[in-house]
């Protein structure tokens, strides 16, 4: 085997690991009924991969061949291990006998399901069981269906990582013990099961839209797989805060091309270029909105995309209803009050009334200690105070800021806010 064959499979190897290696894992625990067994595996199927494709050649199905390869090498490590402990034995015997049967049938058989044919889905529903609680059920959801680190969960969460990794060591325990089925519970436990499910997706796609860290604002790949499984869950239950979550997804993602420059500086959506936003998504996701809002059941994931349709329907930044879009915050804090939601509206009321107006709101939540540690609390407040030529005001705030975030190009677009700050009282 030359090093050029070698690099080739390597190469392969990392694409298939990115593009595939949630829903080969997904697949494993179903198969394999065990968390940490699945994880294993995969990570001994790619090691494989590496050896044998760059002997033979890849596979025709990359994903069916790490799934058979990964299945059969955690069989060979229960049967190491169970002259140690009798009952992996038997495990390792009861998963050949399944895999031999599923031999039998044909290879279509790993793939069927009469409710859903996917198993990152079925795993969303497993992760988020009533028996664990609902910290657990998002955190070990972001962790093992979506592949984020402990470090981006614990990001989203405003804790630390430790305590989240004990948190989903704790789940997997949880779940291993009471047994919990792996599947998609039936039409009658769904509506009760769906809360939480959206709003795991909703903390994937947030973490795609505005990484909590590194190089790149946007990580493509998990606004994607939301947006997959929001589809999903929509033709799985077409309840209408699915609809309207999808939505939401819809017209944020929308905006991508716009909200960076080609080589990855934050564009603030005022200074966006409009006529990079995906028209026809935009329209999809409008449409999505009204299908929500039509059934009059409306939930915070709706109201928040009747306002990023507001955002969207303007063609420029000028023309932006900023009355329409405080009245939809008005509804949304009574609806899903928070002092997130508080701060956006704040926003909002400064693009209406006036800087002056928003800062009052932004202190106020600040003063209560609310986003006291949220670096777009004091990104808010700065630009507010920059706006009234508060200067020296600002320049804190932007610090404050800056000492919050981990975010590669938020950073660079603080530091210039204060260069700029400085600059002005250079001159002076």
């Amino acid at each position: 085997m030359s090093g050029a064959e070698a690099a080739r499979a390597r190469q392969l190897v990392d694409e298939v690991y990115r593009s595939d290696s949630r829903r080969v894992l997904a697949t494993l625990i179903r198969l394999l009924g065990d968390f940490d067994l699945a994880e294993a595996a995969v990570h001994d199927a790619f090691a494989t991969a590496l050896e044998r494709w760059a002997r033979d050649g890849p596979p025709r199905n990359p994903r069916a061949w790490l799934v058979s390869v990964g299945r059969f090498q955690a069989i060979d490590s229960l049967r190491r291990r169970a002259r140690f402990d009798a009952t992996l034995g038997e495990l390792a015997q009861r998963l050949e006998a399944q895999a031999s049967d599923v031999a039998a049938a044909g290879a279509g058989a790993d793939g069927a399901d009469d409710e859903l044919d996917d198993d990152r889905l079925r795993l969303v529903f497993t992760c988020c069981h009533p028996a664990l609680t609902p910290d657990a059920q998002v955190a070990l959801t972001l962790r093992t269906v979506c592949g984020l680190t402990t470090e981006e969960i614990a990001h989203a969460f405003l804790t630390q990582p430790p305590t989240l990794a004990q948190r989903i060591v704790r789940a997997k325990a949880r779940i291993r013990d009471a047994r919990i089925p792996y599947e998609v519970p039936g039409r009658a436990e769904l509506p009760g099961r769906l809360d939480t499910v959206l709003h795991v997706v909703y903390l994937v796609f947030n973490e795609g839209y505005a990484a909590s860290s590194g190089p790149s604002l946007i990580r493509a790949d998990l606004t994607a797989e939301a947006i997959r499984l929001g589809r999903l869950l929509v033709e799985l239950l077409p309840d209408p805060e699915a609809v309207g979550l999808l939505a939401l997804m819809l017209l944020h993602d929308a905006r991508r091309a716009a909200r960076t420059t080609p080589s990855g500086e934050l564009v603030l959506l005022d200074e966006q270029d409009r006529s990079l936003w995906d028209r026809p998504q935009i329209d999809r996701g409008t449409a999505l909105v009204e299908r929500a809002l039509a059934t009059r059941r409306v939930g915070p994931y709706t109201l928040q995309a009747a306002i990023a349709a507001v955002h969207a329907g303007a063609r420029q930044a000028a023309d932006t209803h900023w009355d329409e879009i405080v009245g939809l915050y008005d509804v949304l804090l009574r609806v899903d009050p928070s002092p997130v939601v508080e701060l956006n509206r704040a926003a909002a009321v400064a693009m209406r009334d006036g800087p002056d107006a928003g800062l009052a709101l932004v202190d106020a939540i600040l003063q209560r200690g609310d986003l006291t540690d949220y670096h777009l609390a004091h990104a808010a407040r700065a630009d507010l105070c920059r706006r009234l030529g508060r200067r020296d005001q600002a320049a804190a705030a932007y610090r404050r800021a800056l000492a919050l975030t981990s975010q590669d190009p938020e950073r660079r677009f603080i530091e210039r806010r204060l260069c700029e700050l400085a600059a002005v009282d250079g001159t002076r």
